[in-house]
């Protein structure tokens, strides 16, 4: 191959690049990213930017003497528009890109709600842009309502929070993180916020963002309003995947690739957020929003793509991630579809504890609040395909048989 590009200067983008680079590849290489920002690392935005511990320009994770000194073509503040597999090229501002390999690493946008362009004081949390617009309106004291309580809604709220800052979230679920933990541990995270200081209302469906030019309440379904100064919508991402519509590759939740990460055509794979693709693991084809699984596609995208269709190896990530919140930190690793969940050690109540999924016969899944060493032993076993009973015994021990599975 004499000219790669990679589309998306994110973790799975820049990952990509710099392990094409280590593997040998001394083609034209083009790294092409949206925002006009060097790459940076998005897992501090929530955390440490927030809560004034990291300054907003300490996320970054490259400069340009990087780029230059691995040969690489950085094309920032360029928008990708469309993709031509028969010309082979990608359509940058106007302007055809060539290429003999692509990678799509071209990430995930915030979902939003309506009113929310119009109001100020109403943000998201996904760009160093936004990390520091919310950081700057944390500054003014105002009252805080997070709608969603996922991870990026809870970790807003634990910063706002170690503010003195009046905070409550909503959740249209029954439980926070259903989706990504299921109903009993998502629960445990509510009790979390509670223990606090920080209202959880579940069941709690937002009809509209209310204000004149800036929002003064949270109007919910059932009729009643919350007062807010500051609102911080957190209700889960889309793939960014628009700009691929009429290219021929398959869009269902994201770009459909195989085991390999490849995205149904020769030399373009596709890395990160915006992939779907058959985790032989699990058993399911899955997508991803992980910084870990971004990492790890694509370093493992690049090493396909120069291996070849005969050479590829089939990618099977064990989704990990973590969230710290109120100087607590929070892994799961795995899927939160199971049979059971049960507790092995620890307590919910003290925040401390262990908890696995149960998939048929075999360990699926583990949560851990302050038990690292735990998690990862758990992580591995995963990984590993083991059996419940096996891995019940070797993370529970003793206290097995004296566990109850979680109602």
């Amino acid at each position: 191959m004499k000219r790669v590009v990679v589309v998306g200067a994110g973790i799975a983008g820049l990952r990509a690049a710099e392990a094409l680079r280590s593997a040998g590849y001394d083609g034209r290489l083009t790294l092409v990213g949206a925002e006009e920002e060097e790459p940076y690392d998005r897992p501090p935005l929530s955390k440490e930017v927030l809560t004034g511990t990291r300054a907003p320009e300490l996320a970054y994770l490259r400069d340009r003497a990087h780029f230059v000194q691995l040969d690489i073509d950085v094309l920032l503040g360029a928008t990708a528009e469309s993709l031509d597999l028969s010309r082979r090229s990608v359509t940058v501002d106007g302007s055809a890109l060539p290429f003999d390999g692509l990678l799509i690493a071209t990430g995930s946008a915030p979902r939003t709600l309506p009113a929310a362009e119009r109001l100020e004081g109403v943000h998201v949390l996904r760009s160093l842009a936004d990390a520091r617009a919310v950081r700057a309106a944390l500054e003014g004291s105002p009252r805080v309502v997070i709608v969603g309580a996922g991870f990026i809604g809870g970790e807003v709220a634990a910063a706002a929070r170690g503010r003195g800052l009046e905070v409550t979230i909503l959740e249209a679920q029954a439980a926070p993180l259903v989706r990504v933990l299921g109903e009993q541990m998502g629960a445990a995270c509510a009790g979390l916020h509670r223990d606090h200081g920080v209202p959880v209302i579940t069941g709690a469906a937002v009809a509209a963002l209310e204000g004149d030019g800036r929002v003064e309440r949270v109007r919910l379904a059932d009729g009643s309003a919350i007062d807010a100064d500051l609102v911080v919508v957190g209700i889960g991402v889309a793939p960014e995947v628009g700009w691929l519509a009429g290219s021929g590759l398959t869009l269902d939740d994201g770009v459909l690739c195989d085991a390999g990460l490849n995205a149904g055509a020769p030399g373009v794979f596709a890395a990160g957020d915006a992939v779907r693709w058959p985790n032989r693991l699990f058993g399911v084809t899955m997508r991803c929003e992980q910084w870990t699984n971004a990492v790890e596609q694509g370093r493992h995208a690049a090493a396909n793509m120069l291996a070849g269709p005969d050479g590829a190896a089939p990618f099977a990530g064990s989704n990990y991630f973590w969230s710290d919140q109120y100087g607590i930190r929070i892994q799961f690793a795995g899927i939160p579809s199971s049979d059971s969940v049960q507790l092995v050690s620890g307590d919910l109540g003290e925040h401390r504890f262990l908890a696995l999924y149960r998939g048929g016969e075999r360990l699926v899944g583990a949560l851990a609040m302050r038990a690292p060493r735990e998690l990862t032993r758990a992580k591995l076993l995963i990984e590993r395909g083991t059996a419940w009973h096996a891995a019940l015994a070797e993370l529970a021990g003793a206290e097995a048989p004296a566990r109850v599975a979680l109602p």
